[in-house]
């Protein structure tokens, strides 16, 4: 507690004791002058209020001492070996290094040029040939989306950057400032997984899986150089398109083929069944064969309704005994058993159906069994129809190119150089610096309390 406080508070004291000597020559006087101001007990109250009132302040005064014992004030603020320490900190983790990364940026690093390049891969519309068809032949379908998610995998891959190595011998010149500038230089000695981990610093890809456009950004320490690298990626994208082009054509061309063999087996199968059929038989067409029998019951109900006309013709001219009479029941007979013949040829069962003289036999399983043999060969010869009109759209499909790589952005030829981005690093740096470093205060301190 500083000194001067505690003086201020010492000489309060004798202040307040020379107040309580004036009280009782304060109540002297008051006696000698009570009866003016209204008699001695209205004096006497006063001089008690007052009395309280005093006392009430010195309890007040000797609180706020006790209080200014137990909490002293702070006393005047200096530097001590921690601070002096976190300022030192500061200072070799936080300047120095944004120092020497701004310095590397700015002297040391080499300028950067870009290129860019933005494509997507579209196909030919055959919806109209699969309506025509009723959609079973519908091969040659869109797919714009998947083909773009495959060739963008295919642009990160080591097969892509071993391609484009062969072609522009990356190696040789992103090594070239190596290693001076060594944060964005490669080794020369760099294995292809090591050239793969570099190409993703070098080229980076923007794709949109809504509209499957896709923007390759490509960096060079020359722009014609970066230039190369964009064209030679789009050429090999062509060429990823055309492989995918040629895989589809051969399956479809595969499935169409496939598909026309199995129809004409089906269709060898149902008219061998259906020869088959007409050879055991000797029936070419059961339906025309019963309309020609139900033909031949419909001449005889004629005739044997024409003779019993005569007959009754006959009874009412002459007697039962007639020659003429006997004749007429005699062919009445014969006509009626030749239409139940016929009838039982007609409904007979395959076990009861018997061949006779006239060629009688199993109409209805005939029947049955025939119509069953043309739904099969309709059908086979239906489904050959339509085998045959699918190879057709899949030969025409191959002779066109169904997929292509549609190029909306040209490789560029950059002017300024624009990588790599100083400022934009620089601060980042910097500010990454000073996050790691009040990390590291913060926890410092809050072991300090804690111990």
């Amino acid at each position: 507690m500083p000194e001067d406080s505690r003086n201020s508070m010492t000489e309060t004291k004798p202040q307040t004791l020379s107040t309580e000597e004036q009280a009782p020559k304060r109540k002297q006087d008051g006696a000698g002058t009570g009866p003016k101001q209204g008699g001695p007990k209205g004096q006497f109250g006063k001089n008690q209020k007052l009395m309280s009132r005093i006392s009430s302040l010195e309890k007040e005064l000797e609180e706020a001492r006790a209080s200014a014992a137990e909490f002293p004030l702070a006393r005047r603020a200096r530097m001590r070996s921690r601070h002096w320490g976190v300022i030192f900190s500061f200072l070799l983790l936080v300047i120095a290094p944004a120092v020497a990364v701004n310095t590397y940026l700015w002297t040391v690093a080499k300028d950067q040029f870009v290129s860019t390049t933005g494509f997507t891969v579209r196909s030919q519309e055959t919806a109209a040939t699969s309506d025509l068809l009723g959609g079973l032949a519908s091969f040659a379908s869109s797919g714009s989306a998947s083909d773009s998610d495959i060739l963008f995998e295919f642009i990160q891959s080591q097969e892509m950057v071993r391609a484009v190595d062969e072609q522009l011998d990356l190696r040789t010149h992103f090594s070239q400032h190596w290693p001076e500038d060594w944060a964005f230089s490669i080794w020369p000695s760099a294995s292809i997984e090591q050239l793969l981990w570099y190409w993703s610093r070098v080229v980076r890809i923007s794709y949109d899986s809504g509209s499957g456009l896709i923007e390759v950004k490509t960096s060079a320490f020359d722009a014609d150089y970066a230039q190369d690298i964009a064209e030679a990626i789009l050429g090999e994208s062509q060429l990823r398109i055309n492989a995918l082009n040629e895989q589809a054509r051969a399956d479809a061309m595969g499935y169409a083929e496939a598909d026309l063999s199995e129809a004409l087996d089906r269709l060898k199968d149902a008219r061998e069944a259906l020869t088959q059929f007409r050879t055991r038989t000797q029936i070419v067409d059961p339906t025309a064969d019963i309309q020609g029998r139900m033909g031949v019951m419909n001449n005889l109900q004629q005739q044997l309704a024409q003779t019993l006309i005569e007959y009754d013709i006959l009874l009412g001219s002459v007697g039962d005994a007639d020659p003429r009479v006997k004749k007429s029941q005699q062919r009445i007979e014969v006509i009626k058993d030749r239409i139940r013949v016929e009838r039982e040829n007609l409904t007979a069962s395959g076990e009861d159906a018997a061949v006779d003289g006239a060629g009688s036999t199993d109409y209805p399983a005939l029947l049955s069994e025939y119509e069953r043999l043309n739904v099969d060969l309709q059908f086979a010869e239906e489904t050959y129809r339509t085998a045959l009109a699918a190879l057709d759209v899949a030969k025409d499909n191959a002779s066109r190119q169904s997929r292509y790589l549609a190029t909306y952005i040209r490789p560029s030829l950059a002017q300024e150089a624009e990588a790599p981005q100083r400022i934009v690093i620089g601060a980042l740096s910097a500010l990454f610096l000073i996050f790691i470093w009040s990390i590291g205060v913060l926890i410092y301190y809050s072991i300090r309390d804690r111990s």
